[in-house]
């Protein structure tokens, strides 16, 4: 990049926690970035103050209604940006010609298609949209390649492996043992198992350590969002599942460690905010000011480890298991847990049948061959999941 270049920054997902971290990052380094396009689902107000203060060319709602509210709203406030909706139109914002970085947040499988199609033109691509590789993570990681893309992990795991492997990708495989994921037990970690039944949404939200949309602070209370990360790390890093372990770390210091062939270990520390991860993705290879505290090592206690509880953690396992089952059960999975997450958050199933709708998931939805070999297939396999889902949470009972 030439002296005074500010690269022009694509936002997916801006008005959530991860794409408001972005922005924060951005405000701190107005000489380096500019804001070219954010999206925000249906979040009608949040993405229209992001607008009056970053002035994109474009902003992207997931329908035509917001679209509409949208429109009327940047009328009102005087301002040039051109509003769009849907899918199709996240993926031209996420390719368009002009953009250098596309910060990926969506939430879920509706990330998938503007991932690829950001991956396939070649972008600075940093990943927070985990589902992408859940999903499809060989035709991901294909497109990335297909496409001569830079992809940077921003979950705060896997950027922390990523910060402490060798620079030549070719030799990471011969030159480590194993990854260890570190997870921070969420709420429940001290909690007997037995008393989980009767786990509100509230209780299970309210993260120890940090703050995160609902979806994804249940995901952590039932390490689910650990599992999905064991599977995304095995594309992101090219490792056989064996080579990928967790290990319980509460106070989320120490965000993951490589374990060299030599039994060294590399670590990554830091305070628990995303916006270091954001701010190495966005600067790699250097680094730039995050906003986030320093971390003051004489005022840590301890730092400890815990082997995590199957009974508590019952899903933790099916990362493994669905990595070592046909293609696709990745797929299944995620889609299985995001309804019953959104059944456990509406009330309808209790905490601890979050577990039982994801494995009877994998048992009931035969995934066919071929599926995963175009996105069409993938969304194809998502949506049975999803209905397969449905029918198991609603013949629970409570």
């Amino acid at each position: 990049m030439s002296a005074g270049y500010r690269q022009r920054l694509c936002v997916l997902g801006s008005t959530g926690s991860i794409g408001t971290n972005t922005l924060d990052v951005v405000a701190r380094h107005p000489d380096r970035f500019n804001v070219f396009a954010l999206s925000g689902g249906r979040r009608v107000e949040e993405l229209l103050a992001q607008c009056v203060q970053w002035r994109p060319r474009f902003a992207v709602m997931s329908d035509e209604d917001a679209s509409r509210r949208l429109r009327e709203g940047i009328a009102q406030a005087g301002l040039s940006t051109e509003v769009l909706s849907g899918e199709q139109a996240l993926c031209d914002i996420a390719s368009h010609s002009e953009v250098d970085v596309v910060m990926a947040a969506i939430v879920g499988a509706a990330g998938l298609a503007p991932c690829l199609a950001a991956a396939r033109s070649g972008k600075r691509l940093l990943l927070a949209n985990k589902e992408a590789l859940v999903v499809g993570g060989a035709l991901f990681m294909g497109a990335v390649a297909e496409g001569g893309a830079t992809l940077l992990p921003i979950d705060s795991e896997h950027s922390a492996i990523f910060q402490c492997l060798p620079e030549d990708v070719g030799t990471w495989a011969e030159r480590i043992d194993h990854i260890v994921l570190t997870a921070s037990g969420g709420p429940f970690r001290q909690r007997d198992p037995a008393t989980l039944r009767d786990v509100t949404p509230d209780q299970a939200c309210a993260h120890p350590n940090w703050v995160m949309g609902r979806k994804i602070s249940v995901d952590s209370a039932t390490m689910m969002n650990k599992a999905l990360e064991v599977i995304e790390a095995r594309w992101l890093f090219g490792l056989t599942p064996d080579r990928i372990k967790v290990v319980l770390h509460p106070q989320s210091i120490i965000h993951s460690m490589v374990v060299c062939r030599d039994r060294s270990v590399l670590a990554q520390l830091g305070t628990p905010d995303m916006r270091v991860p954001i701010a190495y993705g966005l600067s790699w290879p250097n680094r730039i000011e995050s906003g986030a505290d320093l971390l003051d090592f004489t005022r840590l206690s301890a730092l400890t480890f815990e082997e995590a509880d199957s009974h508590r953690y019952p899903g933790l396992q099916l990362a493994w298991d669905t990595l070592n089952g046909p293609a696709g059960s990745t797929c299944v999975l995620n889609a299985a847990n995001e309804v019953a997450v959104d059944a456990f958050l509406t009330g309808r199933i209790r905490f601890d049948q979050i577990h039982a709708v994801n494995a009877q998931s994998l048992v009931d939805c035969a995934v066919e061959s071929g599926c995963c070999d175009s996105v069409e297939g993938l969304l194809a396999l998502d949506a049975k999941a999803r209905r397969v889902a449905q029918v198991i949470s609603s013949g629970l009972s409570r």
